[in-house]
């Protein structure tokens, strides 16, 4: 699900005047740079003024994502999917977290609120396709479990899974590293 994990800090929310603009930048740029103690007392600071907005509290969301408080992150986005339900952005995240959990039904009943909201969204479309993907693999694995000599659905997992798995990244040379080998 590399496209999940790289929506992380997509950012989206653009509900902010040209005032406050620099907030969000400051804190954006916060985050792009590792300094997510820095990122979130900013954010923190922010938010004591103006407690409901939004998209302060959906960067504040993509830190606690950062930083690995995944339910903290999980509190940050439901609250504005609760209170925003038209903001697209929060389910899109909120999937990344619950796939990052394997609880792929909740992250694909999140992607598809996305799309509802917003049917022209690329990244939750993509997103999708790979939770269900996913769930196919999980299928394909419980069918072999079940019956080991069903080849065709071993065909499949393997196609899933190099499909699943990461592409190599270069190394400093510029040759490709093999990506490593998915796991069952």
């Amino acid at each position: 699900m590399a496209a999940v994990a790289a929506m992380g800090l997509a950012l989206a929310c653009t509900l902010s005047t040209p005032a406050r603009a620099d907030d969000y930048t400051d804190v954006g740029q916060l985050i792009r740079s590792g300094k997510l103690v820095e990122a979130q007392a900013k954010a923190d600071a922010y938010l004591a003024g103006k407690p409901r907005d939004p998209q302060m509290r959906f960067l504040k969301g993509v830190i606690q994502t950062e930083a690995g408080k995944t339910d903290d992150a999980i509190v940050t986005l439901n609250a504005l999917t609760q209170e925003y339900p038209e903001l697209p952005e929060p389910y899109n995240n909120l999937a990344a977290l619950y796939a990052g959990q394997n609880q792929y039904d909740k992250a694909r009943t999140a992607l598809e609120m996305a799309i509802r909201i917003n049917p022209s969204y690329a990244t939750a479309h993509e997103n999708l396709g790979d939770v269900y993907a996913k769930l196919a693999s999980q299928s394909y694995s419980k069918a072999l479990q079940l019956d080991s000599n069903n080849k065709l659905a071993g065909q499949k997992l393997v196609l899933l899974k190099e499909v699943l798995t990461p592409p190599a990244k270069p190394t400093k040379g510029g040759a490709a590293k093999p990506a490593p080998a998915a796991s069952k």
